[in-house]
């Protein structure tokens, strides 16, 4: 985790220069062109009518591309650098393929919805990267042909689903809730759960010492608090991604990491071994569905799945943790 905070090799957005800037404009509607095409293929059976708008939507990127090439061109020559959304800090992922073919028509309005806004963020962004007057016009025009996109798959959602209710604000403050709270401190606290039940329960049971235990415990959990929150403030500024201030993520992960942690360390403060290993186990499980219902509630993940997977993987850490410790 402290590794991660030194070692993270992609850029910051304002390290880029004009140049990597425009090839980063490229390759991102090449990308988005796409994904488009892939929604539309997903799509073609069942909504044809919202197929053939995806298809319209992947030329209208293609010809943003060409433009955006004619422009580079121009001004640096034919070589363009290789430098995609992956290698710059705070992108929104993309979906991959594989994955596409399992979404609704509304999970792929949310999508598209998120990919459009992010696009138009970064233009914006873009703007006061650049120097030349002609790009910086082509920048802001592409800035509101992707904030039209957005309004087109909005207009998706409300053809197909006319009964749903549609409240922007409140939808958008919840997805910000998530993307700001949610999501790190869900990263918190899986680490500092599954993370910590190692060395905490080998040294339980080299030791039998319940106050050693604790105090390795506490260090674990605060070190992997405080080394997760610095590293989910600084890999994002949240500018670009809109996920919010990384001040506040950056809290949500450290404290919920420490929690996480804290919550099998703390039974160790009980001077009787196998009452506190005992009762450690048993906040061990608890921790590990409540993961799981995080997991179903904000991430839609199956709760069954999600709870297949996290317990499962906790188990396993957990009974390393003693099998290491009692040999």
């Amino acid at each position: 985790m402290v590794l991660s905070l030194f070692t993270n090799s992609k850029r910051s957005f304002t390290s880029l220069s004009e140049r990597e800037v425009l090839a980063l404009a490229i390759s991102s509607e090449e990308d988005d062109a796409r994904i488009y095409r892939a929604y539309a293929e997903h799509l073609r059976t069942d909504y044809p009518q919202s197929a053939k708008i995806y298809e319209d939507m992947a030329a209208v990127e293609d010809q943003h591309r060409c433009n955006l090439i004619e422009m580079y061109k121009s001004q640096f020559g034919d070589v363009i650098p290789l430098i995609r959304r992956d290698h710059v800090r705070g992108f929104y992922d993309r979906k991959p393929d594989w994955l596409m073919k399992s979404l609704s028509l509304e999970k792929i309005r949310n999508e598209t919805i998120a990919m459009e806004d992010q696009s138009a963020r970064f233009y914006r962004a873009a703007i006061d990267q650049v120097s030349n007057a002609d790009t910086r016009r082509l920048l802001g025009d592409l800035a509101l042909a992707e904030e039209g996109h957005e309004d087109i798959a909005r207009e998706l959602q409300d053809e197909h689903t006319p009964d749903a209710v549609k409240d922007d604000e409140a939808s958008h403050e919840h997805k910000q809730f998530v993307l700001t709270w949610v999501q790190p401190g869900l990263a918190g606290l899986m680490d500092g759960s599954v993370s910590t039940l190692a060395p905490i329960f080998a040294a339980a049971f080299a030791t039998q010492d319940t106050w050693s235990t604790f105090l390795i415990g506490l260090s674990a959990a605060v070190g992997a608090g405080i080394s997760m929150g610095f590293t989910e403030a600084a890999h994002d500024d949240g500018k670009i991604s809109g996920r919010g201030s990384p001040l506040k993520r950056g809290i949500a992960s450290g404290v919920m990491t420490m929690v996480g942690g804290l919550g099998h360390a703390l039974p160790y403060l009980i001077p009787y071994f196998w009452t506190a290993t005992i009762i450690a186990v048993v906040i061990v499980f608890i921790e590990l569905w409540a993961i799981a219902w995080i997991q179903n509630k904000y991430m839609e993940t199956p709760f069954m799945r999600a709870a297949f997977q996290v317990v499962l993987g906790g188990a396993l850490v957990l009974a390393a943790g003693i099998v290491i410790g009692s040999g």
